[in-house]
């Protein structure tokens, strides 16, 4: 399998004979048309899965159900507030909620809470385990928040996550936000999230155009074993 950044907190995943989008905003080339997915996914022969796990415009890209038009094999799984938010229509996708399932012969995704909008994404595929956290994370805003407001964030994330370990302990690769935009503190839930889950591959995202500030995480997730892998230009990638 190998991994490719996108932008922001999109990711390809190919896999043998199908690959995986999650939660496009735009390609990796100057024009909106250029770039790997145009050029490269879009082209590539299987089914194509895009997944978007919720409504915010960083997230999911309505140009996605376009596409549909010139690839056959496209299979839309999506969050249910897109939905609910009139992003999309009813026979566009299939709509996921925390606790769904959808299996095919390639893979098998299970939704997951988030702590913002719509949900994350539980992913096996080729005998392996991936995570994408869509906006799960423990948003605490410490430097702008109550100390009530920082600690009904905690316990709301921590709760996801332990719905999570209910079900898996051990994560190949997960992509999950390490965002500076947060301030003091803003780690925290992705410490939390390697102190709980033994994670293999850790690949930060929502670091918007801010990766200089998420090397700092590297040390940390490396100290709980994870390969920590920082991809920051657009287009490039990993074997995982």
């Amino acid at each position: 399998m190998r991994l490719t950044y996108i932008y922001h907190s999109g990711f390809a995943i190919e896999a043998d004979g199908f690959a995986i989008l999650i939660d496009y905003y735009k390609d990796t080339g100057k024009s909106p048309e250029k770039g790997f997915v145009h050029e490269e996914l879009l082209n590539r022969s299987g089914t194509l899965y895009i997944l978007s796990s919720h409504f915010h415009p960083d997230h999911f890209n309505p140009e996605v159900l376009r596409w549909k038009t010139y690839k056959k094999d496209i299979v839309y799984l999506f969050g249910k507030d897109i939905l609910k938010r009139n992003r999309a229509g009813k026979e566009d996708a299939f709509y996921l909620k925390k606790g769904d399932t959808y299996e095919d012969h390639n893979l098998r995704i299970r939704a997951f809470g988030s702590t913002d909008s719509g949900i994350s994404f539980l992913i096996e595929a080729e005998g392996k385990r991936l995570f994408h956290a869509g906006d799960l994370n423990n948003w605490h805003w410490k430097d702008e928040s109550t100390p009530e407001e920082v600690a009904e964030a905690e316990k709301n994330y921590l709760k996801e996550l332990d719905d999570l370990i209910k079900v898996t302990d051990k994560l190949d690769v997960a992509m999950f936000p390490v965002d500076p935009r947060i301030g003091t503190d803003f780690m925290r839930g992705a410490q939390q999230f390697v102190d709980c889950i033994k994670t293999n591959i850790f690949v930060p995202m929502h670091f918007w155009d801010r990766p200089a500030e998420v090397v700092a995480f590297g040390p940390y997730a490396e100290s709980r074993g994870c390969r920590y892998v920082l991809i920051s230009v657009p287009g490039e990638g990993t074997e995982i």
